[in-house]
């Protein structure tokens, strides 16, 4: 069994806002009559059942950034006292950090593996250490014993390749994703997944469509080929805004729903 949390936050959005209504919208393409809650592992995703959902997080709508980095953290803490893996869906990028700075002291040893077409390790941006650009960079700042993987990139520069040398993190661009091989990893594991690692013919309802990246099945490739407990995920950075067909949110419901079976079974393994 896992908990499910929305978190509609878009404040540390850099080029337009719409991420905060993505828990809605993900909740109601998992649940439309047009598909089914079938995973591929062969389990459901069963509301009441196999996945407890927590609601959304309270309080976010006239939060001030910082505010909202400890309203957020303040809840997944409450949502992880349960024991069950923890799915975030939802928000900006930006909600990453506040995640993580719940999460990663809940382990000795951390690896995150992030799918995304950004780096996400500006020290600020624009001024702004909370946009979504940096959380990256705010976790590695804070956690010595929390390693970062990066999947899909294709916007690295010249900040973003600095940020990564000082960190160790390691990258594989959407031009070279990693092998099954490169994803065993012996000790936990968190995934965060933005949207726009996705090339946008499969998901154009995100605010950066950044061309060239991977196809729904090659995510979902990668996902299943992770050989390692799983301990928690987000799912960041649709914007229904820019998705008035719903497409992106059938996408992001069909990831949810793989990420709640690959959660599930990795409840089962010693971490």
């Amino acid at each position: 069994m896992i908990s499910l949390l929305g978190i509609p936050w878009d404040g540390g959005s850099s080029f337009m806002r719409g991420p905060a209504g993505a828990p809605e919208r993900i909740r109601e393409a998992i649940s439309s009559p047009s598909s089914n809650l079938a995973i591929e592992d062969g389990t459901e995703f069963v509301s009441g059942e196999n996945v407890i959902d927590l609601g959304d997080v309270l309080s976010l709508g006239k939060a001030t950034a910082p505010e909202a980095v400890e309203i957020i953290a303040a809840s997944v803490d409450r949502a992880l006292q349960d024991g069950r893996p923890l799915l975030c869906v939802g928000g900006d990028h930006s909600v990453a950090w506040p995640i993580l700075k719940a999460t990663a002291p809940k382990f000795e040893r951390l690896t995150i593996l992030q799918f995304d077409a950004h780096p996400d390790l500006y020290p600020d941006f624009e001024g702004d250490p909370l946009s979504h650009a940096c959380p990256f960079a705010q976790i590695l700042e804070t956690f010595d014993h929390v390693d970062l993987v990066q999947i899909g990139i294709r916007t690295l520069n010249r900040i973003g390749k600095k940020q990564a040398d000082r960190f160790g993190v390691r990258i594989h661009p959407a031009s070279s994703l990693p092998t099954a091989a490169e994803l065993r990893i012996d000790h936990p594991v968190y995934i965060s997944l933005d949207l726009d690692v996705l090339d946008p013919a499969f998901a154009p309802g995100v605010s950066h469509l950044e061309p060239g990246g991977l196809s729904t099945r090659e995510l979902i490739g990668l996902l299943h080929a992770i050989d390692a407990p799983i301990v928690g995920a987000d799912l960041v950075e649709l914007n229904p805004e820019r998705d008035p067909t719903g497409v992106t949110a059938m996408v992001a419901a069909k990831l949810a729903k793989e990420l709640c079976g690959i959660l599930q079974r990795s409840a089962h393994l010693p971490i």
